[in-house]
């Protein structure tokens, strides 16, 4: 049998001094690497042809997506107009049923049958939207100033001379006076 030596790289003595340190390296010369590349005629017409090759598929695939885009759009708005005519022809459908247009005329023109009784509630506005204070309703009749040209001239100056407006509230209370002085 015959006896193999492990190669002089291996050997342990010889591993610690051929190893150089990280720092000890010595740096990439760019100029010397770059100055090794040769270029033959060869290469010079294929790296020609790639460039042009870019210059002529950039374009078509920038029109391709803006096609597939517009392609993309087109379609939705086919969808939405198939969504629309299914529902145009289903509310066709509808009123051919007599009874869907016995309900439409009783809810939307108030149509009713003879001897039917219709209670119609003209304020049905949910509570919070209702206005909160009203004044009173008087029966009586109250005698109004002669005067009233004067007042509505003297109201119209005084609105054009003030400093300040008011905020207009409409429906809204106004705030109760404040008993207590603040300091």
């Amino acid at each position: 049998m015959a006896k193999t030596t492990a190669p002089p790289s291996r050997t342990p003595g010889a591993a610690g001094a051929r190893r150089r340190p990280v720092s000890a390296r010595r740096p990439v010369d760019v100029r010397a690497w770059l100055g090794g590349i040769r270029l033959s005629g060869f290469m010079v017409i294929m790296m020609g042809l790639v460039v042009l090759a870019a210059f002529v598929l950039v374009p078509t695939i920038g029109t391709y997506v803006d096609q597939r885009q517009q392609v993309a759009a087109l379609e939705a708005a086919v969808q939405l107009s198939r969504d629309e005519v299914a529902e145009l022809e289903s509310q066709r459908d509808r009123w051919q049923d007599p009874a869907y247009i016995t309900t439409q005329a009783r809810e939307r023109l108030y149509y009713v049958k003879p001897g039917e009784v219709v209670y119609l509630v003209d304020d049905d506005l949910p509570p919070e939207l209702a206005p909160q204070e009203q004044d009173p309703v008087s029966d009586e009749l109250q005698a109004a100033d002669a005067d009233w040209m004067s007042k509505l001239v003297r109201s119209v100056t005084e609105a054009g001379l003030a400093q300040t407006v008011a905020p207009l509230t409409v429906g809204v209370p106004d705030p109760e006076p404040s008993t207590t002085p603040t300091p």
